[in-house]
Parts: structure tokens; C-alpha cells; sequence
């Protein structure tokens, strides 16, 4: 089954990630963290569909967010969303994905790896519930999406990784065994993971390296 989603509004998050939101359909039903894959509805584009995560919360009843980063050097659909304008249309498929909301724990991002993680995080604030912690790899500060708005979540403690920045007044470094092993003091917890597959793939061996059982790393896998 598809969906047609009109684009309601768009604007920028960071210098590259943009936030849109749609109309909502009736039943586009998902859960925290889940994606849809959809192409733009123009000539030439509506084959070209690529997984999107929704960070509004199922309970919008009245829209669809999606938060996006634009890759321009990819030369394709993402490179073409700041372009776009209210009244663009999307076709959508049946959301779907494996990073759903599995209680408190760590979640660890990298990058536009943070998607799923937005609406589930909101999720936990809004109930008032947090107790979890962000640890959000970035390459440089502007790199960091959301940052004042998972600042200001109640619970909620973060860790920003800085790779590429030498001036940066947060941690410089990636999320490797050693950094974890930092930043980490309880492996016995579920461990939200999302990025680059690379990352993803370092980010799991160290966690199991460091104690943390498998069935509680929480990632996204062939989707």
C-alpha cells in the first residue's frame, strides 16, 4: 500500500538538515522510530525511493516530520529536498523498521543516524519518563541536529562527539571502545545504535566487547 504526502512545510534544522512536514493520511500508522520509504512524485524521481525516519509521534494526528539531511555529492533524492516547496508530493510506502522503542537506555548516533532516535526520545520526554542517555557523534558543532531541543530534555543526559573540529568545546573523538568505555558505566542496558553501517558495525563489537548482550543492541538491519 502507498501513500500521497503533500509537503506542508519546510525549513532549515543545520546548515545541511532540513525539517519537513506533511499532511497525514489516513492509516499511515507507525511506531517511535520506525521509517517509510518514499520518492518524490515528479518525472524521472518516482523510483527513486530512499528510507525516511518520522520524527513527529504517532499521537500527530494532523502531520508528518521528517528531519532530513540534504547529501548534496550523492546526486540524488536527498540532494534535491531543499529545493522543494509547499505542495510537493511524496508516495510513500507502509512505515515499517526495526528501531522501536525498547524502554530507557543509551542511544548512540552518528550523524543523520539520529532519526529514529528523535521521535523516540520526544516520546520519553513527553511522557516524563527519560532516565537515557544521548551520545551523538558529529563531525564538526554544526554538524549536531536538535541540539538545543535534546538539551533541554528533563532526564535526558548527552554526550556530543566531535571528530573533525579541533576548536570544539565538546569531546573530540569518535564513539570507539575506549570512548565508550568512558562515557559508559553500565553495559547491563539496552543500547539504541544508528549511522553510517560502518560505525554501526564498530559501535556493536565494542558494546559486546565491554559486556553488553547482544539481543539489548538496538539497530536497523537490512531495511
Amino acid at each position: 500500500m502507498t501513500f500521497s504526502l503533500t509537503l506542508q512545510d519546510i525549513k532549515p534544522v543545520t546548515h545541511d538538515t532540513y525539517q519537513l512536514t506533511f499532511d497525514r493520511p489516513d492509516g499511515f500508522n507507525f511506531e517511535v522510530g520506525q521509517a517509510t520509504h518514499f520518492a518524490l512524485d515528479q518525472s524521472g524521481w518516482r523510483d527513486e525511493d530512499r528510507a525516511f525516519t518520522m520524527t513527529s509521534l504517532p499521537g500527530d494526528s494532523d502531520k508528518l516530520e521528517f528531519v532530513i539531511k540534504s547529501y548534496p555529492s550523492h546526486d540524488g533524492v536527498t540532494e534535491r529536498i531543499p529545493a522543494l516547496q509547499p505542495g510537493a508530493q511524496v508516495i510513500a510506502e507502509e512505515p515499517a523498521g526495526a528501531i522501536t522503542d525498547h524502554g530507557p537506555g543509551t542511544f548512540i548516533a552518528g550523524g543523520a543516524g539520529i532519526t529514529p532516535f528523535i521521535a523516540i526520545l520526544r516520546s520519553h520526554a513527553q511522557k516524563g519518563a527519560m532516565d537515557c542517555h544521548l551520545i551523538f557523534a558529529n563531525e564538526t558543532e554544526k554538524d549536531i541536529i536538535l541540539k538545543d531541543e535534546f538539551d533541554a530534555m528533563e532526564g535526558l543526559k548527552t554526550s556530543y562527539l566531535v571528530s573533525d573540529q579541533n576548536d570544539t568545546d565538546h569531546t573530540a573523538g569518535r564513539p570507539d571502545k575506549d570512548m565508550l568505555s568512558s562515557l559508559v558505566t553500565d553495559f547491563d542496558q539496552t543500547f539504541y545504535v544508528c549511522g553510517p553501517q560502518k560505525m554501526v558495525d564498530a559501535v556493536r563489537d565494542a558494546l559486546k566487547e565491554l559486556g553488553a548482550s547482544e539481543d539489548k543492541i538496538i539497530t536497523e538491519e537490512g531495511w
